[in-house]
Order: C-alpha cells, then structure tokens, then sequence
C-alpha cells in the first residue's frame, strides 16, 4: 500500500472518516457481505442471495449520494476511493468465490476457480485504480460489481438442477465473469446513473422477496 500522497492529505483522526456518510454507506455494504459470508459458509444461500444484493445496493448507493454531497473535502473523497477499493475485493472478489467453493461442497477441484476470480478480481480492481475510466468515460474490462448482481440472479435457477450440476455451472459462470473482468471490452458506468440506481433497488427487492419466500 502506497503512501506516497500521504503528505498532500490534512491529517485527521482516523474514525473521523466514518462520519462521512458515503462512507457510512460503504461500511454498511461491507456487513452485508460479512452476513453473505457467513451464510454462504453456513449454507443458507437464500439469505446469502440476499445479503450479496444489498452490499452491491449500498455500494452504487454509497456513489450517488457521494456526487449529490456538497462540502466534502478532497481527503473524504480520497478516503472514500480507498474503502471502496477495499471492500469491492471482499464483496466482489472473495464473496463469489466463496459461493463457489460452498456450493461444491468446499471440494478441492473448486479450488483453481476460485484463486482465478480472486486473481482476476484484483488485478481488475488495481487496473481501475491506477487507470480509472477510459477516454469514453466507460470501464475498460467488465466492473466486478456485475459478477455478484449475475450470480444472485444465476441462482434462483439453481433448483432446477442437482447440486453438483449446479456447482459447475456456477464455476464455469465464475471464470467467465473473471474473464470479462481482465477482457479490454468496453463498458458504461452502470452505477453512475440515477436510473440505474433506481433499477437496482427495484431488483434488489424483487430478489429479497423471492429469496426471503424461501426462507420461510
């Protein structure tokens, strides 16, 4: 971890920054996944379907209200940018890896699938950092927010198949994705648009209804 603009940054507490309430956002994401985690190693993957949703809800949330803010000074958006970073990797990278390793059965042939998604996830969230958007104003490479909104959705068909059928289709499903993270295709900022936001929060309910009628 670099700190080489460490000295262009006002020095501030520490937890001052969780104050902010993008970050606020951000971190609430980050216990949706801790819940997503839990349950997938318990084995709930309807509360683990739904938990994964709210964290990437609360991740395209943290954004918007970040650009509707004013009075936000340049180390709360830098601040901001690095938890992101940091969180995107639990949430994007490790989450669906381990629904992976879960829904086989923790076998160790899941194992290369999942170092694969956890490469490729970081090696995209890193190529984003340095680089950001390209020319066009679009990611270069697949943003790995998708992977998690594509695999929730993947799931509700996972009854009309046996376990290890499903296992490996999620894989397969898996290094796609991981693929079209690294890939140099060109896609738009999903989670910079309002409506967008607003589309997400529409399936983000649709998703916890269905999956919460499944907890019942």
């Amino acid at each position: 971890m670099t700190t080489e603009n460490a000295a262009n940054v006002p020095t501030r507490p520490i937890l001052s920054y969780i104050k902010d309430l993008p970050n606020l956002c951000s971190l609430a994401g980050l216990g949706c996944t801790l819940l997503a985690i839990y349950f997938l190693i318990s084995g709930v993957y309807a509360a683990a379907m739904i938990a994964m949703i709210w964290a990437v809800g609360f991740d395209w949330a943290d954004g918007l209200i970040a650009r509707k803010m004013t009075g936000r000074t340049g180390a709360d958006r830098q601040f901001g940018g690095q938890l992101d970073l940091l969180i995107d990797i639990v949430s994007y990278g490790v989450t669906p890896a381990l629904l992976i390793l879960s829904y086989g059965d923790f076998h160790p042939a899941f194992l290369p699938v999942a170092f694969i998604m956890l490469v490729f996830g970081a090696v995209r969230l890193s190529y984003f950092s340095t680089f950001g958007l390209s020319g066009d104003a679009k990611y270069t490479g697949l943003a790995i927010d998708n992977n998690s909104i594509f695999l929730v959705f993947l799931f509700l068909f996972a009854g009309y198949f046996e376990q290890s059928v499903f296992a490996i289709i999620l894989a397969i499903s898996g290094l796609c994705l991981a693929a079209l993270n690294v890939s140099q295709i060109k896609t738009p900022k999903l989670s910079g648009n309002p409506v967008n936001v607003v589309l997400l929060a529409v399936y983000t309910l649709a998703v916890t209804a269905i999956y919460g009628w499944e907890l019942l």
